[in-house]
């Protein structure tokens, strides 16, 4: 394979480690010895057993996971699991939820579906520039779970730790950070992820759930593909295979780093290296508020906006990609997820000095 990789900032589906495609690449056609690839194989064969097996060993290992949670391999990404949670533990009651962004207020959409989705916050008047701090979520009281996006793509902020719950079990959407940081997992009651992000290809959601929200779900009446104990414990349809055995091999490359820990380390040394040049002056300027700042999704404008297209092309042919802001807000986007190597921030800041000194 080509050692020469673009640098790649883009939100979804984005960069993944080389060692872990470089692997892939030698197994895709011939799997171990089986002269076949491990997805022309049966999904209730040895072979991907052993992978499911171990890739949910190693995601237990990482998060620092007990017996107390179960695992699913699903589909659909974050948004079923939009509508799943609430169809398993909302029907007719009323949950929780806090409004951070885009993604938040589709959640809070589906949410309504089934049941009362009490908004606990709000940051949609400074145009979902912070998350809030425990003293602002105003709790209904009768919630069965408390909702809330862990990290926000589009507008480039992200809780830094679990907001308060009213001493209920979180549901969390953790796509855009999963596993680029220590949980306190036992606070959570589901956790889920669209694998694309920061864990593996598009096509794989991992969905963490806790045996005590687990006890709690609807099962009269039910959909099986949308029943989580209909599908916990069993290969109820053919999962996606290809996205398990990324996200293994995924796994194996984070502990093989250093695990949660040394991830979240360089997270912060790279988005500090970033942050502190779209600070330097007033030619660059985040949009985030700086309590809120994701280490994931670095979201800036530049003061003359007409110069933004410029910027993102002349970027391109230097060899960065997906640095255009989402097309609801406009601006620049750097997402710096795990497999985002520290050079590639520092290539980005020295095309960001040099274009600064052609058009400041």
């Amino acid at each position: 394979m080509n050692s020469k990789r673009a640098h790649n900032f883009s939100a979804g589906p984005a960069v993944l480690p080389l060692e872990v495609l470089q692997k892939a690449r030698e197994e895709l056609v011939d799997y171990r010895g089986t002269g076949s690839s491990l997805i022309e194989m049966s999904h209730r064969g040895p072979e991907y057993t052993e992978v499911d097996r171990q890739a949910r060993e190693r995601l237990s290992r990482v998060l620092g996971m007990s017996d107390d949670f179960e695992i699913l391999f699903y589909q659909g990404g974050a948004s079923l699991q939009f509508a799943m949670i609430p169809y398993n533990f909302n029907y007719g009651k009323t949950a929780d939820y806090i409004n951070t962004g885009t993604w938040s207020k589709k959640a809070i959409k589906e949410a309504k579906v089934f049941g009362d989705a009490h908004v606990a916050f709000t940051s949609e008047d400074t145009n979902f520039s912070r998350v809030p701090g425990d003293e602002e979520l105003k709790f209904s009281g009768k919630g069965e779970y408390v909702h809330f996006t862990s990290n926000n793509t589009i507008f480039g902020t992200q809780f830094r730790k679990e907001p308060a719950s009213d001493g209920l079990l979180l549901a969390c959407d953790a796509s855009s950070d999963f596993l680029s940081r220590p949980l306190d997992i036992n606070r959570y009651g589901v956790l889920y992820a669209g694998a694309q992000k920061n864990a593996g290809p598009a096509g794989l959601t991992i969905v963490i759930l806790h045996k005590e929200l687990l006890a709690k779900a609807r099962t009269e009446n039910v959909a099986s593909m949308l029943s989580y104990p209909v599908q916990v414990g069993t290969l109820f349809n053919t999962p996606p295979v290809f996205g398990v055995y990324i996200f293994n091999y995924v796994l194996e490359w984070i502990e093989s780093k250093g695990g949660l820990e040394a991830m979240d380390k360089l997270n912060q040394e790279k988005a500090a290296i970033l942050y502190d040049e779209v600070a330097r002056d007033d030619f660059f300027y985040g949009t985030a508020e700086k309590e809120s700042r994701s280490l994931m999704n670095v979201t800036f404008r530049l003061k003359d906006e007409g110069l933004e297209k410029t910027f993102i092309e002349e970027a391109k042919k230097a060899g960065m990609s997906g640095l255009k802001g989402h097309r609801s807000v406009g601006g620049c986007r750097a997402s710096i997820y795990n497999a985002c190597p520290r050079e590639s921030v520092e290539a980005l800041v020295s095309f960001m000095r040099e274009f600064r000194r052609k058009h400041g």
